[in-house]
């Protein structure tokens, strides 16, 4: 637990509202980021700390759906960054009944964890699967964390990011990641103070200095790229072309008629220099809906044309659903799986949320981050 807070409650992170989560979420997002995991090797767990973070990530996710829980879904999120990031040898704590010791983790969370880690499934998560009628599927994919090679979907200060450069790097290298993409906002919206090419540029030459200080870690210069509402894009092919990286996203006009909107996504796919339609239907569930297009057709040009669709892992998207990406599989799309991280500890929302493409029957060689080098 971090030292000098006391582990808050279901009940308390209400009465706390807004306020209350924020002043949480800082608390997590200061403990330390962790790769390995935390039981003890010779001890056999049910449930290690990742695949609780994500019991945890999907409750939170159900929740979502209704309007009702809003606080009970952050709250169940949150536990479950806390615990990926951590990765607390939850067999220990349970034996001790100190899991409500985890940053985050109040009473009733903590019964949902113990029952994860006696009997490797929770009859909480069971009942809201039924009731939000989710199928249940015998060809879920095999995804390890530990195979998982790099993001490409991360901001810094230099947009709307809460770290540095050096400091979203190092949080990568300590993960053991191969590349990182830095892919901070173009201009169109202002208040994230988005790039320009003349700050892609200044940029470019910090990017150059960090690097040397980043073993074993390769950085991406890119740039998350707004989609207009005629489909263009937010910066001119030239700037696009000599980047990295460049992920095309919906941000604003989301309530465009669905033709219109149709045409638009269609025709930021076609751009030769797009490389990922990033969070594709722009939802944040429990909040706002995401845009309405003729996905199918969309997701039959991006597999035709070799365009990466994105399952944005923040816990305020987790845009492509499941059942989205599933059915953007079938039609033949390869897939990236972010963070969309503006802080180190965000680098955790991964790990929590890879029950997304799991549970989509996505394999591996499909999704772009378990592949060595980006391309």
């Amino acid at each position: 637990m971090w030292r000098g807070f006391q582990p808050l409650s279901l009940g308390i992170l209400a009465e706390l509202g807004e306020q209350g989560f924020d002043q949480l979420r800082d608390r997590v997002a200061r403990l330390g980021l962790r790769r390995g995991h935390g039981s003890d090797p010779h001890t056999i767990v049910l449930v290690d700390a990742i695949a609780a973070a994500q019991a945890l990530s999907e409750i939170g996710y159900l929740l979502r759906q209704q309007e009702k829980e809003r606080f009970r879904a952050k709250a169940f999120s949150m536990a479950a960054w806390s615990i990926a990031l951590q990765r607390p040898d939850l067999d220990a704590l349970q034996r001790t009944g100190a899991l409500t010791s985890i940053e985050g983790v109040g009473e009733g969370i903590a019964k949902v964890l113990s029952e994860l880690v006696q009997n490797g499934e929770s009859r909480y998560l069971n009942r809201l699967r039924e009731q939000m009628e989710q199928p249940a599927l015998e060809d879920e994919a095999n995804l390890d964390f530990d195979s998982y090679r790099g993001d490409i979907h991360s901001h810094t200060r230099w947009s709307d990011g809460r770290a540095t450069m050096l400091e979203m790097a190092e949080g990568a290298q300590a993960l053991g990641y191969g590349y990182l993409g830095i892919t901070d906002h173009s201009p169109r919206i202002t208040v994230v103070h988005g790039l320009n090419a003349e700050r892609l540029v200044a940029q470019s030459r910090e990017m150059a200095e960090v690097q040397k200080q980043v073993d074993g870690l390769t950085l991406l210069q890119g740039i998350e790229v707004d989609i207009l509402e005629d489909g263009a894009l937010d910066l001119p092919d030239a700037v696009l072309e000599i980047l990295d990286v460049v992920i095309a996203s919906p941000h604003v006009k989301l309530r465009q008629e669905p033709a219109a909107m149709t045409e638009r996504m269609l025709r930021a796919v076609a751009n030769p220099h797009v490389d990922v339609i990033g969070h594709p239907t722009g939802r944040r569930p429990g909040s706002r809906e995401g845009a309405t297009y003729d996905f199918e057709a969309v997701f039959k040009e991006a597999a035709q044309r070799g365009v990466a669709l994105e399952i944005d892992c923040d816990p305020a998207r987790m845009d492509l659903s499941p059942e989205m990406a599933r059915r953007a599989c079938e039609l033949g799309c390869n897939f990236v799986v972010d963070a969309d991280a503006h802080a180190p500890a965000e680098f955790a929302y991964v790990p929590m949320a890879l029950w997304m493409p799991r549970r989509a029957g996505i394999p591996k060689e499909r999704i772009l981050n378990f592949r060595p080098f980006w391309n």
